[in-house]
């Protein structure tokens, strides 16, 4: 049988990368996959031999009556551009992976009557998969437990984990080693696609303030918003701090390998990727992120013990360096948050989404290079 997929994922890249993961599994088992976005969301297609995108238009609700009647022409549009497509295309399967952007396309496929999944990446139902939630065949999750879903669909719930990039799985090997009293500590600052200006005034100046052989070890890599970045670098510079700054990484698995902590923000795809590593970190969770779910991630991490939890109303540089002061030399409590880290995630989270899907076949087709998982 031809098994193609259509994805559709679009607006962050906490919705794309998930998205990416698998994709990058189905086409090397010689599968079929398209990717269905809306204008801003097809980078991650373009990258991917093999994968065709194609633009579905899809509106943001939100604001006053002018713009909720332009998202609805919009959704209304995109729908009837999806199904089109779809018909076009004929999937085996359409998986969307939340946000706005995957509204169209996987309404269009539950009116076509296909097989249908979706994936949440967080703790917290997205309000996009929410609206779809009640009409799709199945709901895979990031987390065990997630809020928001409705009594009625728990039943069609599975937790897959969240898929991660493949080049974080190939460092995930990579055994912690705390740091050593003398020896350099590695800080992988990150706050999330666009940066977060608070880590940015926070956590030079606290690095700054703590015991000045503690700070002679410091090696950091920090992102920073472009236009924090003359102001951070000199900070470093005055504190006499090694550090690495830029505004975007493009060898995140690298740093995160070596890295004896993180200090970030709390998007599912972040807490993913510090489990597939096995790295504690400490989380500063974006307070107006929807719904809360980024300390919705963030708690459920802790609570796993792979890290701390610190929010962003309480957050000073006087705080935050007397607990990293605390923490960059109790070596116990690093070995121990990262061995709790790895446990968290599941590292074979792309093979059970793609089991997943290939299961709702009627006559199921199952290849080798998807491993099994337990439910």
């Amino acid at each position: 049988m031809n098994v193609s997929f259509v994805l559709a994922a679009g607006g962050t890249g906490g919705h794309l990368f998930p998205a990416q993961a698998l994709a990058s599994e189905l086409t090397a088992c010689g599968m079929r996959v398209h990717l269905a976005t809306d204008g801003k969301g097809g980078s991650v297609g373009v990258h991917l031999s093999g994968v065709e995108t194609h633009r579905v238009s899809a509106g943001r609700f939100g604001g006053g009556p002018g713009k909720v009647a332009r998202a609805l022409t919009q959704l209304t549009l995109g729908t009837i551009q999806a199904r089109g497509l779809l018909r076009r295309l004929a999937p085996t399967i359409v998986i969307g992976f939340g946000g706005y952007p995957s509204v169209p396309t996987m309404l269009a496929a539950v009116s076509l009557g296909l097989p249908t999944i979706l994936h949440e990446q967080n703790a917290v139902l997205g309000r996009a998969n929410r609206l779809l939630a009640p009409r799709v065949w199945r709901i895979a999750t990031g987390f065990r437990d997630i809020a928001g879903l409705r009594p009625a669909d728990r039943a069609r719930a599975i937790h897959t984990g969240n898929p991660v990039r493949p080049a974080i799985l190939a460092v995930g090997s990579v055994g912690y080693a705390a740091p050593q009293p003398g020896r350099p500590i590695e800080l992988l600052i990150l706050g999330g696609s666009q940066g977060a200006r608070v880590l940015s005034e926070v956590v030079p100046s606290a690095l700054g303030g703590l015991p000045q052989g503690l700070r002679q070890t410091l090696r950091v890599s920090q992102q920073v918003r472009l236009e924090d970045l003359a102001a951070v670098t000199e900070i470093y510079q005055n504190i006499r701090i090694a550090a690495d700054l830029k505004t975007f990484f493009d060898d995140v698995p690298a740093r995160l390998a070596r890295a004896h902590l993180a200090i970030c923000r709390a998007g599912a795809s972040t807490v993913a990727e510090l489990a597939a590593v096995g790295r504690p970190a400490v989380l500063i969770p974006y307070p107006h992120a929807t719904d809360g779910h980024q300390t919705a991630n963030a708690t459920a991490f802790a609570e796993g013990g792979g890290g701390w939890v610190i929010q962003q109303a309480g957050l000073s540089s006087r705080s935050l360096a007397l607990y990293l002061g605390s923490l960059l030399t109790d070596s116990a409590a690093l070995s121990a948050a990262a061995q709790s880290a790895s446990a968290f995630g599941r590292r074979d989270a792309t093979q059970c989404l793609a089991r997943l899907a290939l299961g709702l076949l009627p006559c199921s087709v199952q290849s080798p290079d998807f491993r099994g998982c337990a439910a």
